[in-house]
C-alpha cells in the first residue's frame, strides 16, 4: 500500500477545480461532472484518486454516493505552505525594520 500523496493528486488542475467545487459543498459524480467537459468516468477516475490521496470522502446517501471534503487530508499541504508562510512573514518584517529605520 502506497502513502497518501495529497501534492501528487493536486499537481492535476482538473483535480483542483473539483476540490474548488466541493469547497462549495457536497455532490455527487454527477453533480461534479456537470462543470466538465469530460465524461462522467473521467471525473470519477479524478474522484478516486483525489479519495486515495485523502483529500475527499466518499459517503452513502441512499443510492447516492456523495463526494465532500476532507480537511484533514490537505493538513500536509497546509503545513508545508505554512512553512513559506512563516519565511516570508520574517523577510517582511526585517525589509519593515530597515524601511522605518532609514525613514528615522
Amino acid at each position: 500500500m502506497t502513502t497518501p500523496d495529497p501534492f501528487r493528486a493536486l499537481a492535476d488542475p482538473t483535480r483542483r477545480e473539483i476540490l474548488l467545487i466541493l469547497a462549495t459543498g457536497d455532490r455527487t459524480i454527477a453533480e461534479v461532472a456537470e462543470g466538465f467537459a469530460m465524461s462522467r468516468p473521467a471525473v470519477k477516475k479524478h474522484l478516486s484518486v483525489l479519495l486515495d490521496a485523502g483529500l475527499i470522502k466518499v459517503t452513502r446517501r441512499g443510492r447516492e454516493k456523495v463526494n465532500s471534503i476532507a480537511a484533514a487530508g490537505l493538513s500536509p499541504v497546509s503545513d508545508w505552505l505554512a512553512d513559506f508562510s512563516a519565511e516570508w512573514d520574517l523577510r517582511l518584517s526585517t525589509l519593515k525594520s530597515i524601511i522605518e529605520k532609514d525613514l528615522q
